[in-house]
C-alpha cells in the first residue's frame, strides 16, 4: 500500500523467534502517525499480529489485560499474547477470526447477535482479573479523576463549546464528584463496533485502554455512538451482559457522555476525523436538550 509503514528488522527477527519464519507483513495500523500494526503470516497461512504501543501506559495495559483477563473470555474471542517487549513496547499477539463490526454489511438479526454476544463478553471480561490492593483503589477512584480533568478539557475544546454547553459539562463533572460505591471490574476501555469483530461469533480486540474501572465506562462509547441510532443494539447488549445498569450507573453513564463529547470534538478535529467530532458534536446536542439515555 502506499505509505505502508514499515516493520523495523529487529522487531521482525524478534517476532520470528518466537512464531517461526513469516512470509509476509502486511502492514495493519490505522491511518494516524501512532498506530503501528503490522499482520504476519506464515507460509502455513497461519496469522499473527505485531503491535508497537502508541506509550509505555499502553503497553502495560494491553499486556496485563492478555496475561490475566482476556483468556476468560474463551478461545478465539479475544487475541492470545504470544510475547512482549518492554523495550520496544511490542507485542505478538495471534490473529482473530473476524472482521469489525463497524465494516460488515450485517442484517439486524446479525447485528443485534454481534451486539448480544459482545455485551456477554464484556460481563466475562469485567468479572476477570485481580481486583485487590492498588488495583481497586484505581477502580475507586476513576470517576473523581474523570471529573477533575474536566478544566483541562475545555480548555483544549476552546470555542468549539458556547458558554452555557461548558456549564453543563461542568456540572456533570461535578456531579461525577459525589457518586457512591458502583460495581467495579476489568473494563476494555474503547468498547465500540470498531473493536468487536464477527464472523458468526465476536470477539474483542485492541485493550490498550483496559483497566480496573466502575463498569458502566465500558459504554460511554457505545451510549455516544451506535446506540443513539440504534437503541436496539443497547437492548441487544444488555441482553448478552446479563443485567441493565442500575439508575446510579445510569447517572454517572451520562455525566461521563458529556466528558466524551468534549474528548471527541478535540481529538476529532485535531486529527480531521469528521466521525468522531460529530459522535462529539451530536452528544452534546442530546444531552443539552435532555434527551440523552
Amino acid at each position: 500500500m502506499s505509505g505502508a509503514k514499515a516493520l523495523p528488522t529487529a522487531l521482525r527477527s524478534w517476532a520470528e523467534r518466537e512464531v517461526g519464519v513469516v512470509d509476509d507483513v502486511r502492514d495493519a495500523s490505522h491511518p494516524r502517525e501512532n498506530s503501528r500494526v503490522w499482520e504476519l503470516v506464515r507460509a502455513d497461512g497461519c496469522r499473527f499480529y505485531l503491535k508497537i504501543a502508541p506509550k509505555a501506559r499502553m503497553y502495560e495495559r494491553e499486556t496485563l489485560a492478555m496475561r490475566h483477563a482476556t483468556p476468560a473470555l474463551g478461545a478465539g474471542r479475544a487475541p492470545q499474547l504470544r510475547a512482549s517487549s518492554a523495550e520496544h513496547l511490542a507485542l505478538l499477539t495471534t490473529a482473530v477470526t473476524g472482521r469489525p463490526v463497524k465494516e460488515l454489511p450485517l442484517t439486524a438479526a446479525e447485528e443485534y447477535e454481534a451486539h448480544r454476544q459482545g455485551g456477554l463478553l464484556l460481563a466475562r471480561l469485567h468479572a476477570a482479573g485481580d481486583l485487590t490492593g492498588h488495583w481497586r483503589r484505581e477502580a475507586e477512584g476513576a470517576l473523581y479523576a474523570a471529573a477533575q480533568g474536566v478544566d483541562k478539557q475545555l480548555e483544549q475544546a476552546g470555542d468549539r463549546l458556547t458558554p452555557t454547553e461548558r456549564a453543563l459539562v461542568r456540572n456533570l463533572a461535578a456531579e461525577l464528584r459525589m457518586v457512591g460505591p458502583l460495581p467495579l471490574g476489568f473494563i476494555h476501555g474503547d468498547a465500540w463496533p470498531r473493536n468487536l469483530l464477527w464472523s458468526g461469533s465476536a470477539a474483542w480486540i485492541d485493550f490498550e485502554r483496559s483497566r480496573f474501572a466502575p463498569v458502566v465506562q465500558d459504554f460511554v462509547a457505545l451510549a455516544c455512538g451506535v446506540w443513539a441510532d440504534k437503541p436496539r443494539l443497547r437492548t441487544a447488549c444488555f441482553s448478552g451482559y446479563g443485567r441493565e445498569l442500575t439508575p446510579e450507573e445510569g447517572h454517572v453513564l451520562k455525566c461521563l457522555s458529556g466528558l466524551e463529547a468534549v474528548s471527541a470534538l478535540t481529538w476529532g478535529e485535531a486529527h480531521g476525523d469528521p466521525y468522531v467530532t460529530a459522535r462529539g458534536r451530536r452528544t452534546l446536542d442530546r444531552l443539552m436538550a435532555g434527551v440523552f439515555a
